[in-house]
């Protein structure tokens, strides 16, 4: 049940939902101290992709923890050298930052974002 729950019909209305949160003038200040917003360009796409994680703060850069990473694609994205990334609205603003995808021992997967500026 634990990754049918991330592959469902269900998973595209929650994420606007967060959307929504994120961009609401008082509430998106209170969701945002764990969630954000980050926009990237697909590898093989091509196309653009907006969608909310929830991160951490590791010193001056921020870890996005992928819950179930064998059901989602999304962070294969930064695998290897990694790629850019958009983070929308963190700290009342948008950061242009790359970011690097690893899976550790247990099959864990980070993605750290280092900030350009």
């Amino acid at each position: 049940m634990g990754r049918a729950i991330f592959t469902s019909s269900v998973v595209p209305m929650v994420n606007r939902l967060a959307v929504a949160l994120l961009d609401a003038p008082v509430l998106g200040r209170i969701v945002g101290r764990g969630l954000v917003k980050i926009r990237y360009v697909g590898r093989r796409s091509g196309k653009k992709v907006e969608l909310p994680v929830g991160y951490w703060r590791s010193g001056n850069d921020i870890v996005i923890g992928v819950a179930a990473p064998d059901a989602k694609t999304w962070w294969r994205n930064f695998l290897g050298d990694g790629g850019p990334i958009e983070v929308l609205g963190l700290d009342g603003r948008d950061r242009i930052a790359h970011a690097v995808a690893s899976r550790d021992g247990q099959g864990r997967v980070t993605v750290t974002v280092r900030f350009y500026t």
